[in-house]
């Protein structure tokens, strides 16, 4: 007799209508993976719907043509076709069909061969965890659960349908998969595979660096990713992916006291929101040049003085051997950097000048809202008059930014005068001089504010008298606004 369903959630209509379609066709589909775990866990969202199925991929690209015409076949020779469709209410799905898999591993071959089969249990059996390993017969409803994954779900346990030791063996990155859905989840990880990620933590090192950059970026976004990441630390992995990380956990002198900085860290991250993997790792990295910029000195205190820039350099290095794109490793990095800025606010007064460097020196607005974001989350203390103290010297920050932007449009902070008209009133070739005159006028737009051109060109007469340059005086004014076209009738 048919399992009930574990979960009021509905199936989704169009897992309904394709199932209809298979099994018109004489064959059999299951919905699978991720989707159904997420059914059962009550989320309503659903935008993927992966399925496996007993036909192969030329049959199911046949039935797929019948119902949409965006189908990708890239994963046919896995037995993987790929289709965006809509169902009847018009709600857009990516859906995956996979061909029921048997997969065997070579020993320090990562890609599996892959063999067709004709068995659902047999192809759930291949996967990661048991609440992984999950499917429902489609259209009848029928649940299949061959390792008691919806039981798993109910204890809030990760565990390998196979042997642990046989699992990670096959695809060492399942070790990080435990830690991310750990972090994601907040299920507990099975003791057993424990024990084995413990025991074979260095295979990781057999797995590309962009597969595990892949899963860290999911686990650090994770509503639980302290926890997935105490994960790594604990096994080994993150000796081996991140060790930057378990190097925070620095002995103590009996002496000296300092803050627990793996602990500290692990709080930052949970402080920043987690829709941002760029400002969830640049919380996880920003202290991580403290262990080598520890100082001890007599009268008990510890410094680590300029652990912000060895830090960025760090991060660099670090995001670099991870294969992170260029611009996230320089966004990444600069928040490291700049994480200290905002210190000392509080303490004494800031220029508009300063005010203005700190946001110019973000970048942009987004970088600006990070590193705000960071800088609240960084401030972990239980002294409540402190942590208040900051919270409203941050909030008078924010405040005075945006009354500037209002009176100056902060944002367009600029040299009147653009390349073009500097050389042609100091005579100039276009080269690096021209640059670092443009640089210089725009540290005085930021000292002092915009400024007008006739302030401009007073500020190259003050700079070419500074300099030893001739002015020849030819003065190129802006182009007056362009007077906006007639409608058409």
């Amino acid at each position: 007799m048919p399992q009930s369903l574990p979960f009021s959630t509905p199936i989704p209509a169009l897992a309904i209508e394709l199932g209809e379609a298979f099994e018109h066709a004489g064959h059999e589909l299951v919905l699978v993976g991720g989707s159904v775990r997420d059914l059962i866990l009550g989320k309503e969202d659903i935008p993927d719907l992966d399925f496996a199925t007993d036909a192969h991929p030329e049959e199911t690209t046949r039935i797929l043509n019948r119902l949409t015409t965006t189908i990708w076949d890239t994963g046919a020779r896995f037995g993987t076709i790929s289709a965006q469709m809509s169902d009847s209410a018009g709600e857009v799905y990516i859906v995956e069909v996979t061909t029921y898999r048997s997969e065997a591993y070579t020993a320090g071959d990562r890609h599996p061969d892959v063999e067709f089969g004709d068995d659902i249990n047999a192809d759930l059996s291949r996967r990661d965890f048991t609440v992984n390993a999950i499917g429902i017969r489609v259209p009848s409803g029928e649940l299949v659960d061959p390792f008691d994954g919806v039981a798993d779900m109910k204890r809030q346990v990760l565990r390998t349908p196979a042997r642990p030791v046989v699992s990670f063996a096959d695809d060492p990155l399942r070790m990080m998969r435990l830690a991310r859905f750990v972090g994601v989840l907040g299920f507990q990880a099975d003791s057993e595979a424990i024990e084995a990620a413990t025991a074979m933590a260095s295979q990781i090192e057999t797995i590309s660096a962009e597969r595990v950059r892949i899963e860290l970026d999911k686990l650090i976004c994770g509503d639980y990713a302290d926890r997935g990441l105490d994960l790594l630390c604990e096994v080994g992995i993150a000796d081996v992916v991140l060790p930057e990380l378990p190097a925070l956990r620095m002995e103590h002198d009996p002496l000296h006291h300092h803050k627990d900085v793996y602990t500290h860290t692990l709080a930052v991250v949970m402080g920043c929101p987690g829709d941002d993997p760029i400002l969830r790792m640049a919380a996880l990295l920003h202290d991580i040049g403290k262990p080598a910029t520890r100082a001890f000195h007599e009268d008990g205190s510890v410094s680590f003085h300029q652990h912000d820039i060895v830090g960025a350099r760090m991060a660099r290095h670090r995001l670099r051997a991870l294969t992170y794109p260029n611009q996230a490793i320089r966004e990444i990095s600069e928040l490291v950097r700049l994480h200290l800025r905002f210190h000392g606010y509080s303490d004494g007064e800031w220029t508009d000048s300063a005010v203005r460097r700190y946001v110019a020196d973000c970048g942009s607005e987004i970088q600006y809202r990070r590193l705000n974001l960071l800088t609240r989350a960084d401030v972990t203390t239980r002294n409540k008059r402190k942590a208040n103290r900051f919270a409203r010297a941050m909030d008078d920050l924010e405040a005075r930014v945006e009354r500037l932007r209002e009176q100056e449009a902060l944002d367009a902070v600029r040299p009147a005068l653009d390349g073009g008209q500097i050389m042609a009133y100091l005579g100039l070739k276009p080269g690096r001089e021209v640059g670092a005159i443009w640089n210089w006028l725009k540290d005085q737009a930021l000292e002092y504010g915009p400024m007008s051109f006739d302030q401009a060109y007073g500020l190259l007469d003050e700079y070419a008298a500074a300099h030893g340059f001739t002015v020849v005086g030819e003065r190129i004014d802006p182009k007056p606004p362009k007077e906006p076209k007639e409608p058409r009738s």
